[in-house]
């Protein structure tokens, strides 16, 4: 799965200058500001963090969205709120099938650039937070899915966004190795050459079928991962500064994961 990133302002500027130009950064500045607010060391998915994304729609121009997809049809604020801590991460293989996402999979697809994810591993009743990210690429993007949507009552609108997973590696196999009855999973992490397509229309079921291609596990070899201090909890780090630094546990030298 995938509740917990990393993605700190200065990769999110850097990004907005390299996909559109000067102004898209100088837009997004303006977003991200206070910047301390959006320094996001570790962004937990269930505080519902707003993140930066990139639409099919304006895949140049840095949206903010926050995480968990809030359906169109979604009927009031009270369904949108039960709806957001299960719409977080959406199953690849369903997303064109399922009610929640096969809107937002033909129609609303997007980018969401992160340094890194953060899993636990799970060891003698207790679990420990591991920082992966990619060996050659200091950021890198996770196929998401997004969507609006109006509340009737107060005119609100609301952008939101969930992150797709696919079949663990077997890296992340041996990180996260305690699942239910789905299995391991992971985000999916496109190349640079597969992000216009994930962003691509879809207009029929070749389209469909292109975008299902893209939903596979990334190649556990370009990966690294390491143990980090705790980071939810009375004593864990949450987004501070050096969530994502390694950090050694005792306990883990013979039952660590990556040994």
């Amino acid at each position: 799965m995938c509740y917990g990133v990393k993605a700190r302002t200065e990769m999110a500027l850097r990004i907005a200058k390299s996909r559109g130009n000067k102004e898209a950064a100088g837009k997004l500045a303006n977003l991200l500001n206070p910047f301390p607010e959006f320094d996001l060391h570790f962004a937990n998915a269930f505080a519902h963090p707003r993140l930066v994304i990139y639409t099919n729609d304006a895949p140049r121009d840095p949206q903010l969205s926050l995480w968990g997809l809030v359906p169109a049809w979604t009927k009031d604020h009270a369904q949108a709120t039960s709806l957001w801590d299960r719409t977080l991460n959406a199953r690849g293989e369903t997303i064109f099938e399922k009610p929640s996402f096969r809107n937002s999979a033909k129609s609303k697809r997007c980018l969401v650039h992160v340094e890194g994810f953060y899993e636990h591993h799970h060891f003698d009743k207790r679990a420990y937070p591991y920082f992966i990210h990619l060996k050659e690429r200091d950021h890198f993007a996770l196929a998401g899915l997004w969507e609006e949507w109006k509340d009737k009552d107060s005119g609100e609108v609301l952008r939101t966004f969930s992150i797709v997973t696919t079949e663990a590696n077997e890296l992340l196999k041996r990180i996260h190795n305690k699942t239910g009855a789905e299995g391991s999973r992971m985000p999916v992490i496109l190349t640079e050459e597969e992000e216009d397509a994930w962003l691509a229309p879809v207009n029929n079921t070749g389209d469909e079928a292109a975008i299902q291609a893209l939903i596979r596990p990334y190649p556990p070899e370009a990966m690294d991962a390491h143990p980090v201090r705790t980071l939810l909890g009375k004593d864990g780090v949450g987004n501070r500064e050096g969530a994502s630094d390694a950090f050694e546990y005792p306990e883990l030298i013979l039952a660590d994961p990556l040994a």
